[in-house]
């Protein structure tokens, strides 16, 4: 699945002396704060981490209220969805003007149906609402589902997307992976494929990024040393 990235970041953890006699908890506290929110640094919302620490003699800060500086090395999984990437996620709701997706367990999507590719018509089967081709029988999409949607927008505030399936590569997963050649898929993109998709069921797999410092109130700012080297 398009999106995901895993990040290798240079950090700063500023604790407070207090936290010292538990100074990993401490470090998991503060990253486990940034986990599933947007962060603009980042260009991503933090799914997963794991760090080392850099510097074993911690640096404390002068001040009113004096903080220590801990150097890390972290790895973090974000996903970082851009307009025309693909995304794979379960569908929890249908309607006749709508399907509704979570994606990695978190992220909410909606797709309209002026975004619904004509070849699909909303029908109710047993008294389930399904979204059927009228092409392909057995290519349905309900609630349980797992589809493929091209992303239109995201809000990064809810973390909300705006999806479209009309690109015929999206669709249900189940039906797509079967009938990959009839899209002009190779063999080799096919697996490809399939491997990402297995990102879904395993989202600690890691992802290529900055370097970061983090303060108590858990503000995250690019290093000096990068920031000169983007404006170079």
């Amino acid at each position: 699945m398009e999106g995901l990235k895993v990040s290798d970041a240079n950090m700063v953890v500023y604790l407070h002396p207090s936290k010292t006699n538990k100074i990993n908890d401490a470090i998991l506290r503060e990253l486990s704060s940034l986990l599933f929110k947007f962060h603009d640094n980042f260009d991503g919302v933090m799914l997963a981490y794991e760090f080392n620490i850099l510097d074993k003699n911690a640096r404390i800060l002068n001040g009113i209220h004096p903080y220590i500086a801990v150097k890390l090395k972290a790895k973090l999984l974000l996903f970082s969805p851009k307009p025309n990437m693909l995304l794979e996620g379960k569908v929890v709701k249908v309607t006749q003007g709508s399907i509704h997706v979570i994606v990695l367990g978190f992220s909410s999507a909606v797709i309209t149906d002026e975004d619904i590719r004509d070849e699909f018509v909303y029908k109710t089967k047993n008294e389930e609402e399904v979204f059927s081709s009228k092409f392909h029988k057995r290519h349905v999409i309900k609630v349980g589902s797992v589809i493929r949607f091209l992303v239109k927008s995201l809000d990064e505030e809810v973390l909300h997307i705006s999806g479209s399936l009309v690109p015929e590569n999206t669709g249900s997963i189940h039906w797509l992976a079967n009938h990959s050649e009839d899209l002009g898929v190779n063999d080799s993109e096919k697996k490809r494929k399939i491997k990402e998709e297995s990102v879904l069921l395993d989202p600690g797999s890691t992802v290529s990024g900055e370097a970061l410092s983090i303060n108590n109130e858990h503000r995250i700012k690019k290093s000096k040393g990068k920031r000169r080297k983007s404006e170079s």
